[in-house]
């Protein structure tokens, strides 16, 4: 791999005003991104109705937009060393709004879903791109900083883009959910242009376009799985199995020629890095509990508690307020403790948090919920943050766009696995308890014999066993979301060891002296 760059050195210091400033401008690009795939989620519903669609054609809408932001997140690894981070996320901030505007004036779902696809290609460059750039600029003592900044920008999506997704969607139209994209992907593209330097190290080397290609095939398989399979019941459809074995092939293709190409499109030099690896498993898991509990968590206080729509949402906010908190916080503290420490301690509340929400019945009190969300919330950006830091921080410069697209596709991967195991496996557990309450509700049970059954339930009056049939269907239900959060608890703990992995970059930086950042290229 040759490397062209300018000569190293240390870059010049940005003051604390203008080094806010282009971190603002770095945030903006990927946080319009993430704030895209939440209002248009929202969007869905009224869009069905407009266009005159159906459900499964509808969430074309989302699988095509997610099927190629994530197949196309890899690319950026070699081709911001290529051509330059700067002018990328320019380009690619430009395409991302363009395509939104276009996608919001379409007259009809296949314009939608061509413009949707577009959308998810520049998306993809954001986050990577975006990060890159920002663990360039800053020295490797002030990563927990630039991450707790990073953290709080990643957040704002996802906590306040149901909320502004909805509002215009109720009060103009659904085509707002894409026009929104407009102020933010403007101001995003001046700040960049005119306040960010031009960072990284260039590097050309051959494009592996065989690579690519099975790779791509692998990731959008598995993606179209994890996005569609409760839709196709799984594996018990053809259709799905002939996919997952063209996926599977395409990835046996594609790990096989990066072993025996001098050119591999993922360089597996990344891997040798303990921190950066343990690192990746770590982020893979944030990518499924913070998207599979948020899924499942709303018509949790929904079905379960019976509170309406609007005050779930409201719920869902301390999580957001938590983790904007935490990351704050502990980004400004890792430069005096053990982020290995505090990433445990963080897995251990976040734990606790899901293991309490197990415990909950009918009678949920929402402030109890609250309270736990906004734990679960500082829980979630006291992980994030020093993860981020620790991932990054042995990492050659000259790695980093390969490295964070890396790190970038696996959160996008763990987000689509979160979702599809958290709700498949709650359809799934309802249906069991379901089906196991029944065969236990019959009138020849020999516990009713000798038990007066509440008044509105009958196994005799037509109208009392319809009362007692929805009792058990609410019972199911209860059980099942009992069953996933406590899935969560155990997924969280087993994760735990691959800590072990990570060093502590306070004693590596005391074992070296502190190495010169490149210099702006």
């Amino acid at each position: 791999m040759s490397t062209v760059a300018s000569p190293a050195g240390v870059p010049p210091a940005y003051g604390g005003g203008r080094l806010l400033l282009i971190t603002i401008a770095l945030i903006l690009g990927p946080l319009v991104q993430v704030f895209d795939t939440a209002t248009v989620s929202i969007a869905l519903r009224h869009m069905q109705g407009e266009l005159s669609a159906t459900q499964d054609q509808i969430a074309w809408v989302i699988t095509s937009y997610l099927i190629t932001l994530t197949v196309f997140t890899p690319v950026w690894g070699v081709l911001g060393g290529m051509f330059g981070r700067k002018r990328l996320i320019l380009i690619c901030i430009a395409g991302f709004t363009s395509s939104a505007m276009l996608a919001g004036h379409s007259m009809s779902l296949s314009e939608i879903l061509v413009w949707r696809a577009v959308q998810g290609f520049f998306g993809s460059a954001l986050l990577p791109l975006g990060m890159s750039s920002l663990l360039t600029i800053y020295p490797r003592e002030k990563l927990g900083i630039a991450m707790a900044w990073w953290g709080v920008g990643m957040m704002f999506g996802p906590v306040f883009g149901p909320t502004i997704g909805g509002y215009v969607t109720e009060y103009l139209t659904w085509r707002w959910a894409f026009y929104i994209n407009l102020p933010i992907g403007v101001t995003a593209f001046l700040m960049t242009a005119f306040l960010v330097p031009r960072t990284g190290v260039r590097t050309f080397r051959k494009f592996n376009y065989y690579g690519f290609v099975t790779l791509g095939i692998a990731i959008a398989s598995l993606q179209f799985i994890l996005d569609r399979g409760e839709r196709y019941d799984w594996f018990e459809s053809p259709m799905m199995v002939t996919i997952a074995l063209v996926g599977f092939a395409a990835l046996w293709l594609f790990i096989v020629n990066v072993f025996t190409t001098s050119t591999p499109f993922i360089e597996p030099v990344l891997f040798k890095d303990r921190d950066y690896l343990a690192g990746t498993v770590l982020r893979t898991l944030f990518g499924v509990l913070i998207f599979g509990s948020l899924v499942i968590m709303p018509p949790f206080i929904q079905d379960i508690g019976g509170y309406p729509p609007l005050l779930s949402g409201y719920a869902m906010a301390p999580r957001g307020a938590g983790t904007m908190l935490a990351s704050f916080l502990v980004g400004y503290l890792l430069p005096y403790v053990d982020p290995r420490k505090v990433i445990a301690t963080a897995m251990i509340v976040m734990a606790a948090t899901m293991w309490q929400l197990s415990t909950f019945t009918e009678d949920i009190d929402m402030t109890a919920f609250v309270i736990n969300n906004f734990v679960q919330g500082l829980a979630f950006g006291a992980f994030m943050v020093p993860l981020n830091s620790v991932a990054f921080v042995t990492l050659k410069p000259e790695l980093r766009d390969a490295g964070t697209s890396f790190y970038s596709l696996v959160n996008n991967i763990g987000r689509s696995l979160g979702v599809a195991l958290f709700s498949s496996y709650l359809v799934r557990s309802s249906q069991t308890y379901q089906s196991t309450l029944t065969e236990h509700v019959r009138p020849d049970n020999e516990i009713f014999r000798h038990i007066h059954l509440p008044a509105p339930w009958s196994l005799t009056d037509p109208v009392g066993l319809a009362a007692l049939e929805r009792a058990v269907v609410q019972q199911a239900k209860l059980l099942a979301y009992i069953a996933d959060y406590q899935l969560i608890t155990v997924v969280i703990l087993v994760c735990m060891p691959a800590l072990l992995f990570m060093k502590n970059p306070h004693k590596h930086r005391a074992a070296r002296p502190a190495a010169a950042r490149p210099a702006a290229a």
